[in-house]
């Protein structure tokens, strides 16, 4: 700053100053910029920019010029001043630095004199950033100016030299000078103020920035500057070394541009490496990868920028490379040696210097993979580093260090991340391995991470298998999957994906397996495999799956049965459980790979089956067979993986199922059964996904992940049968022995479909005593013997009936002892089942669970039987089919198909139809009075009772022209004598009440229909009337009980049919002969309560038949002639008088002759007895209908005269005015009657 303007050789104000001064100041050069960087995560790119966006780093690797379109005009505009182009930086360096550091110390002032004041942001903001900017303009000119006009200095010769020569002769020296003075001034990134150094965390808020913010990136910019300038000036030098002559000259030392380049070179990457330092002491282990080294993207790019250059000098110059910086540096920080001294003092302490060289050793790899460009590149850009990590790998599995699970997890990791980057090293994998072979039975937990640092333990082959795959085939570098490895694997599952990556890495040749093999295989022999533990058999089974996956299979899983079979024969159930899985998960690789298992499979089966025997036997205390079933559990659950992920079951997999099911299953208890039948059905499902997949070889019925070998179908085929044979002999003996059980598993049912399916499939493979018709036989065990349990027929049948296939095949013809057609047996068992639905209710009425498991399965089987062609044609015919999408419940689907039934047999017309109709309903109902035995005799449960009631009611209602039948007959005749003419109607009443009326109806039909026995049946009804009838008849009247009298019910209808008025005529002759019978004088019991029934009667219904309502009117007479309770007159009276006016209706006016016949028996039976009673009974007919009574006057007068001439006293006074009476209400006949009987 004290330079004298006026001494340089060209003055600062060219003669061009008067043109534009726009024109002088070239575009913004590159500089650090984080503006941009919202979220500061390692997500976003570089700033566009930044030295690396806008190419500066590229040309300086590339010996490119700076800035080729920048500086091109004569002057150039610097610190506010215009400069000669070409000279300014020669005449005037110790100026131009000068002013270069006045602007630094404003920008610092700025900082220290800054305010929180929100008024000033912008002005402080702008003020700031142009300081900035010429600080930057000025040091992008020095590169440029090096660039194009510094030329390798040669001596002068001797003599006299113009002074700009001899200045620009001395110009590298002053460079070097002024740049050591500004690294001097600057100072070190660690020794900014705390204010300053605060910056690199401030969140933007838009685009306004502290001084602070300003100050911190300069400093940025110098530190790489001058290191870009130093490079720049060894390149224009060609290798010639620059001394700083005056520093030498004053303090005797020396000062070089190489020595002042490693200077701040380790200057820098110490601070760098503190700032990181710092940033560590806040990281978790499980935010390791996903937590950087850095604060902003600034630093980002420092970092690769310096990476990049000191690569590019290593290759160019020879110098250490980055690594060899780094390693020097991070040597001394694990070692606790004081660090070399060109990097000074680590700024910050680390409480965990190896977790801390893991962590950034790591990150400055993955920064190694962006180009030059700023692209992100898989391909690698940096040379490995495995050296120094071979060496921070034995720092981890020291003994001595005592490292735990959750220091020793992240190190791993780094590790895997590193070999992903890198090509996968032997001295790590083999370190690695030396130290989880001693601790393989280890937990490897970090028990500050709850239940995710427990680590996954794979419940079944298949899930162990799984395992090995993600092992096997790591997440790429930087997806959660690989980032959140910590939390979901432990330290030894992430040293198998080293391990892995090991092994598969391409054109090796197998060499990698080759190399470590031996150590793998030394490490086990008899007394280690005896004294793993049962983490560490784990541990084993996942080593040997991984590696047998990755390496050599069948040498590796040859291996593996050999060292499993040291271990001790009477091991632990919980140790068996673990062997035979492991031996299940190498068993599914070799299907992987189309390999044959059945070698695998032989040793697995034998296995099992001495486990079985054990379970099986009875002397097996409860505990040890409790213990054994985990083994066993564990078995059927491999198996049946082993099943599922087969394409074509043609690789011996049969061999899995031996002898040893045949003992198991009988001893297991009824969760253990669930469990086994569960098996059952997976293995006979697959069975048959593949036949059919081979049946139809353009379809695939592969399920997901199903793995595919090329079988031959002939091969495929015999290997089919075999599996369907050891699934004949070892599972169905059991299932059939099972089937009558009073509590039948649900996986019974399912199981036998599934065998009922099979032997669909594959008839041929079928035992003996099944053929020749293997379908219809299993059926008639499982759904149509009557003896079967409905829990189970509903659960079977419904599997085969929505098979239309199956259907039909069965449909064609039923074979053997089978009785019916296939869908007539599906019916009838249906309707059984329909019937006995409420057997499972329990004793307080409640639904039982297997209760409501059975009407869910009702429910379904009701749809599939309602579907079946043969039930499908009688309800068309009918005209009863159900609304599409309507859901029946079984009552009123029972209900529709009996009506069905009834409906078509009375539309045929052909006797052999009719006759096959017959057997038909008959095979259809079976045997209906056994089915419903369980509710008469216990008398409950009351909604099964009066659902037998109800549903035989309306078969009989229904039915009864076809009951009627002499074949039919017995089952009409049964009905009745077992549900209306019991022996006790204890707990029947609300049964009868509500269904009697069906069973009246029906048999009054079936009465007048029936050619061989319809006196009998008449009998019957007249039987099952006076009882029921009597039974409901209320001691005294009431209105209720008489009106809801199922007897009465029976009878009513709106508008009369011949068969309604026959079951009244029926019911009125009941009432006159049984219960209006008079002994002697005596009335009847109840008799006012049997005439309110009979008034109801007459009332409700229309009739008009004299024939029929005459019936009672003997009874009502007799009782207006002997009674005179009001009651009894009063209903007798209403009566008769419906009787009578209904009769003259009838008659047109006419006097009715049945109503005369009867009166005029009346009249002859009490003449000279009741003879004042029957004139006025006739008196209130009269009233009625004088007519019908005008016919009886002859009658009536010649009774008169009779009865006084067998008295012999002459006229009887009282009698002939009692006549008198009646006569006079009987028109003109009585009144010339009146003078008759006056003229005698």
């Amino acid at each position: 700053m004290e330079e004298d303007i006026s001494q340089s050789l060209t003055p600062p104000v060219s003669p061009f100053a008067g043109e534009s001064q726009c024109e002088l100041t070239p575009a913004l050069p590159p500089c650090f910029s984080c503006a941009s960087d919202p979220g500061r995560d390692d997500t976003r790119p570089l700033s566009s920019d930044g030295y690396i966006g806008r190419g500066s780093l590229k040309r300086l690797l590339l010996r490119l010029a700076p800035a080729p379109a920048d500086y091109e005009d004569d002057t150039v505009d610097i610190f506010g001043f215009p400069w000669v182009t070409e000279t300014a930086l020669v005449e005037s360096t110790k100026l131009l630095f000068g002013l270069f550091r006045q602007k630094l110390l404003k920008l610092e002032t700025l900082v220290q004199s800054s305010s929180h004041d929100f008024g000033q942001a912008s002005s402080l903001h702008y003020e700031a950033e142009d300081l900035r900017q010429q600080c930057v303009l000025f040091l992008q000119y020095v590169k440029v100016f090096l660039y194009r006009y510094l030329e390798p200095t040669c001596s002068l010769e001797e003599g006299p030299c113009h002074p700009y020569v001899e200045l620009e002769a001395q110009l590298p020296s002053a460079l070097l000078e002024e740049l050591f003075g500004v690294t001097l001034l600057i100072g070190r990134l660690k020794d900014l103020p705390a204010n300053i150094q605060s910056a690199l965390t401030i969140q933007h808020q838009g685009k306004l920035f502290p001084p602070s913010w300003h100050l911190l990136h300069l400093h940025l910019d110098i530190h790489w500057s001058v290191l870009e300038i130093l490079h720049l000036l060894g390149q224009r030098m060609q290798g010639q070394v620059v001394y700083a002559h005056q520093f030498v000259n004053l303090t005797g030392e020396n000062l070089t541009n190489n020595s002042l380049f490693e200077e701040h070179l380790c200057n820098l990457l110490s601070d760098l490496t503190g700032m990181a330092m710092s940033k560590y002491s806040k990281v978790r282990p499980t935010e390791a990868l996903t937590s950087y080294h850095y604060y902003c993207t600034c630093t980002k790019e420092l970092w690769i920028l310096l990476i990049h250059l000191l690569e590019h000098r290593s290759k160019v110059l020879h110098t250490q490379s980055f690594w060899n910086y780094m390693n020097t540096l991070l040597q001394s920080l694990i070692s606790g040696q004081p660090v070399a001294e060109q990097y000074g003092v680590l700024p910050t302490h680390c409480k965990d210097p190896l977790g801390f060289t893991w962590w950034l050793v790591t990150h400055l790899a993955e920064l190694g993979q962006y180009s030059h460009n700023g692209a992100f590149q898989n391909g690698k850009q940096l040379e490995d580093n495995w050296s120094f990590v071979c060496e921070l790998l034995k720092s981890t599995c020291n003994p001595k260090r005592a490292l735990q699970e959750d220091q020793i997890r992240m190190h791993v990791h780094c590790c895997l991340s590193l070999s992903l980057l890198w090509k996968p090293n032997n001295g790590t994998v083999a370190t690695l391995w030396e130290y989880y072979s001693k601790n393989l039975s280890g937990l490897f937990t970090v028990p500050w991470l709850g239940v995710s640092g427990l680590g996954s333990v794979s419940r079944t082959p298949l899930a162990l298998l799984d395992q090995a795959r993600s092992c096997c085939s790591p997440s790429p570098l930087r997806s959660s999957g690989h980032t959140q490895l910590y939390r979901s694997a432990n330290s030894f599952q992430i040293f198998l994906r080293v391990l892995a990556l090991y092994l598969a890495q391409e054109n090796a040749g197998g060499a990698p397996w080759r190399q470590i093999k031996g150590r793998v295989y030394s490490k086990f022999h008899q007394r280690r495999m005896q004294e793993l533990s049962e983490a560490g058999l784990m541990n084993f089974l996942l080593l040997f799956v991984v590696v047998a996956r990755q390496a050599e299979l069948e040498d590796v899983a040859g291996r593996a049965c050999e060292l499993l079979g040291l271990l001790p024969p009477d091991s632990p159930p919980a140790q068996r459980s673990l062997v035979w899985r492991g031996q299940l998960s190498l068993l599914l690789l070799f299907q992987e790979r189309g390999l044959d298992v059945g070698a695998q499979a032989s040793w697995l089966a034998a296995s099992f089956s001495q486990t079985a025997r054990e379970f099986y036997l009875k002397t097996t205390e409860p505990s040890r067979r409790l213990a054994l079933w985990g083994p066993l559990g564990s078995y059927l659950e491999g198996v049946a993986e082993v099943f599922e992920t087969s394409a074509s079951l043609g690789l011996s997999e049969e061999k899995l199922l031996n002898e040893g099911f045949g003992l198991l299953l009988p001893a297991c208890r009824q969760s253990e059964l669930s469990s086994t039948l569960g098996f059952l059905q997976i293995v006979l499902r697959e069975l048959r996904r593949v036949q059919q997949r081979n049946v139809q070889p353009g379809h695939s019925a592969c399920p997901p992940g199903a793995w595919l070998p090329p079988p031959s179908a002939s091969v495929g085929k015999d290997r089919h049968l075999a599996v369907a044979a050891a699934l004949w002999a070892h599972f169905f003996p059991f299932l059939r022995s099972l089937r009558l059980s009073n509590t039948p598993p649900a996986q019974l049912a399912d199981a036998a479909a599934g065998f009922t399916l099979l032997a669909f499939d594959l008839p041929s493979s079928a035992p003996q005593d099944l053929q020749p018709n293997p379908i219809q036989s299993i059926m008639q065990c499982f759904s149509w013997d009557d003896m079967l349990h409905p829990l189970l027929v509903t659960r079977y049948l419904p599997h085969l009936l929505q098979n239309s296939e199956l259907v039909y095949s069965v449909s064609s013809g039923c074979g053997g002892s089978v009785s019916g057609s296939a869908q007539t047996l599906s019916v009838r068992a249906w309707f059984r089942c329909v019937l006995q639905q409420h057997i499972h209710k329990n004793p307080d009425g409640t639904d039982s669970r297997a209760g409501r498991a059975l009407e869910e399965q009702l429910s379904e089987l009701t749809r599939l039987v309602l579907r079946l062609p043969e039930v499908e044609s009688i309800l068309q015919r009918a005209g009863l089919q159900p609304g599409a999408g309507s859901k029946l419940v079984p009552r009123s689907a029972l209900e529709m198909f009996i009506k069905a039934v009834g409906r078509v047999y009375s539309g045929l017309q052909v006797l052999s139809e009719r006759s096959a109709m017959v057997t038909r309903a008959l095979d259809y109902t079976g045997d209906i009075m056994k089915y419903i035995k369980h509710y008469l005799v216990n008398k409950s449960p009351q909604e099964g009772l009066l659902l037998a009631y109800w549903a035989v009611g309306y078969v009989v209602k229904h039915w009864s022209p076809l009951l009627a039948t002499s074949k039919a007959q017995h089952l009409l005749f049964n009905i009745v004598n077992g549900l209306l003419l019991p022996n006790s109607l204890s707990g029947l009443d609300k049964a009868l009440r509500d269904s009697l009326p069906l069973y009246l109806q029906g048999l009054s039909i079936a009465t007048s229909m029936s050619q061989s026995q319809g006196a009998y049946l008449k009998k019957q009804l007249r039987d099952v009337i006076s009882k029921y009838l009597d039974h409901f008849l209320p001691a005294t009247p009431s209105v209720g009980a008489i009106a809801n009298h199922p007897v009465l019910l029976a009878a009513c209808e709106a508008t009369p049919t011949p068969r309604g008025a026959a079951l009244r005529r029926s019911i009125l002759q009941v009432i006159s002969e049984n219960f209006l019978h008079f002994k002697g004088n005596a009335p009847p019991p109840r008799l006012v309560t049997i005439l309110a029934f009979l008034l109801e009667l007459l009332r409700r219904n229309n009739d008009s038949d004299p024939a029929l309502l005459t019936t009672p009117l003997p009874s009502l007479l007799r009782c207006l002639k002997l009674v005179n309770e009001p009651h009894v007159r009063r209903t007798s009276t209403e009566a008769l008088q419906l009787v009578v006016e209904r009769c003259s209706a009838a008659a047109g006016g006419a006097p009715c002759d049945q109503t005369v016949t009867v009166l005029r028996s009346f009249v002859e039976e009490n003449e000279g007895l009741y003879d004042r009673q029957v004139y006025s009974v006739l008196e209130t007919i009269a009233v009625l209908d004088s007519h019908v009574v005008q016919v009886l006057i002859p009658v009536l007068s010649l009774s008169l005269r009779n009865t006084e001439h067998k008295r012999g006293l002459g006229k009887n006074t009282t009698l002939r005015n009692a006549y008198r009476n009646l006569l006079t209400l009987l028109g003109d006949g009585g009144q010339a009657e009146i003078i008759s009987l006056e003229e005698d």
